[in-house]
């Protein structure tokens, strides 16, 4: 059972539901009528990805660094208990994490390793793989985390610059969306160093491209790529001419890239990791605070070769 909140987030009776990204860890109303503070505790599953590409496109090198961290606006110190994915597995096994062969269609996630806040209490963690904690005041890292092994990344680019003539050449990127349409990322930037006698870029923008910007920065030979929004299953597609200054012997593929991006994604692990279910110790019958998911993914290293 679930209720939408006038700001169009989605307040959880029973259980817990993944929260949008674009709320933030504190209260969403402070106080209840009559001035009673609202008992709410956030939980955010924050991932950071680093992924290196091969010009054609083979991943070379991945890994993820995750944390869930708590804030807790609950009074008197209820006991909380947060249930991972229950096929969860630590330490390298040898074979790929991408392997959708669980009895839940969601594959076995599988960390490198993982350290907890003092305050967990990993009793039945081997089971059922739920932490147990009492949470102390303010927020806190409930647990940190890392995989290496293979996992799907959220964005696919190709990048290509080609001679066109005396002093010319054209650029071609493209960048598809491989998450679901439910889920957009935001904030999306591309950067290109472009060959250093490069003086002037003109670019072309597909057809009908909204919230998208472009720019050269000179001083240092950059193309850069703005997307304010990319809706997963989409593509998108850049195209650059650049005029250089002078003749060169130079190889203009060697002499640019590599393409670097960044993102936000919110609603998305790509760990796959997830919290099941978050429950609190009812102090009584009528204590039913609101509890809050959110996930993020963003981009920490994320390298295209050319």
């Amino acid at each position: 059972m679930f209720m939408l909140s006038p700001l169009g987030f989605e307040v959880i009776q029973q259980g817990s539901k993944r929260m949008p990204g674009t709320a933030v860890t504190k209260s969403v109303v402070a106080n209840e009528p009559g001035g009673r503070k609202r008992e709410e505790v956030f939980v955010d599953v924050i991932e950071k990805i680093s992924v290196t590409f091969s010009a054609s496109g083979y991943i070379l090198t991945s890994e993820i660094d995750g944390t869930i961290q708590m804030k807790s606006y609950l009074t008197g110190n209820p006991e909380i208990r947060l249930a991972l994915n229950e096929d969860l597995s630590i330490g390298r096994s040898g074979h790929s994490s991408y392997d959708y062969s669980s009895s839940s269609g969601a594959g076995m996630v599988i960390l490198d390793d993982c350290n907890f806040h003092e305050s967990v209490r990993l009793d039945n963690f081997d089971l059922d793989r739920t932490l147990t904690l009492v949470p102390p005041d303010g927020e806190f890292p409930v647990m940190n985390f890392r995989m290496t092994q293979e996992f799907k990344p959220p964005f696919h680019v190709n990048a290509l610059i080609e001679e066109a003539g005396s002093l010319k050449a054209e650029v071609m990127l493209k960048v598809r969306a491989d998450f679901s349409s439910t889920i957009s990322a935001n904030t999306v930037a591309l950067h290109m160093p472009l060959p250093k006698h490069t003086t002037r870029v003109s670019f072309d923008l597909e057809s009908g491209a909204v919230g998208q910007t472009t720019d050269f920065k000179e001083g240092n030979k950059m193309l850069e790529w703005g997307l304010r929004k990319i809706v997963g299953g989409s593509e998108h597609t850049l195209r650059a001419k650049l005029s250089f200054s002078q003749e060169t012997n130079m190889n203009i593929t060697k002499e640019s890239g590599p393409v670097s991006m960044t993102f936000t994604i919110p609603m998305y692990s790509a760990s796959r990791l997830q919290v099941r279910y978050l429950q609190i110790v009812k102090k009584s019958r009528t204590y039913n605070p609101y509890r809050w998911v959110r996930y993020v993914t963003q981009a920490n290293s994320y390298v295209v070769r050319i």
